[in-house]
């Protein structure tokens, strides 16, 4: 870990209570998702410091690749950063918000959440389909891991008609399209067996 690397972070007591139960999965607009961010204001802190700080929740966009009928999703196996997720499979690509997602002083927390999603799937994937739009679904936060109680999840998913044209980066280990009624089987990090749920409601 970079010991001076910022990154995007709330208040958790400003947030909404219902995003920071013990295991919140909430089906949300973005627009509503976008206000209450906004209007709880958001700092960049030292990473080091906020991943031990749970009065901090730290925003991580968390996309999801599936395929239009929902019948299959892509996963991977957690190799990163992070070792405390390594070995687990995982269906969400992304990662932390840095200051390099802010263009301007009067970006607003739309803007920078976006350029910082963007950003994220650029550098996990070598190839995407040029038309490929994420589409905001929901949020997803758990106070059950140590990795889970720093985090809130925005959860946002990339529908597509051309699974094969999504070329893995050297981060997403494994990568493959599952069959999405059997990746209970798997041994899922937990935010990826919240996202099934999220997804099942979307």
């Amino acid at each position: 870990m970079d010991k001076n690397e910022k990154i995007l972070c709330i208040k958790r007591d400003l947030l909404p209570d219902s995003w920071v139960t013990p295991k919140s999965v909430v089906s949300l607009e973005l627009d509503m998702f976008i206000e209450n961010c906004s209007t709880s204001g958001f700092e960049f802190i030292k990473r080091i410091d906020a991943e031990n700080d749970s009065s901090y929740k730290q925003i991580i966009p968390y996309i999801i690749l599936q395929t239009k009928d929902h019948c299959k999703t892509a996963i991977y196996q957690r190799q990163g950063s992070e070792q405390r997720l390594h070995d687990l499979w995982s269906l969400g690509i992304g990662g932390h918000i840095n200051p390099v997602d802010v263009n301007t002083q009067k970006d607003s927390f739309k803007q920078i959440l976006i350029a910082g999603m963007e950003r994220e799937l650029s550098e996990e994937l070598d190839q995407m389909p040029e038309k490929s739009s994420p589409e905001f679904i929901g949020v997803i936060s758990e106070d059950i891991t140590d990795v889970g109680k720093v985090h809130l999840g925005a959860v946002f998913r990339i529908e597509t008609n051309s699974p094969e044209k999504f070329l893995p980066g050297e981060e997403l280990f494994q990568f493959i399209w599952k069959k999405t009624n059997s990746l209970h089987q798997l041994n899922l990090e937990l935010w990826s067996t919240m996202a099934l749920e999220l997804l099942a409601d979307n």
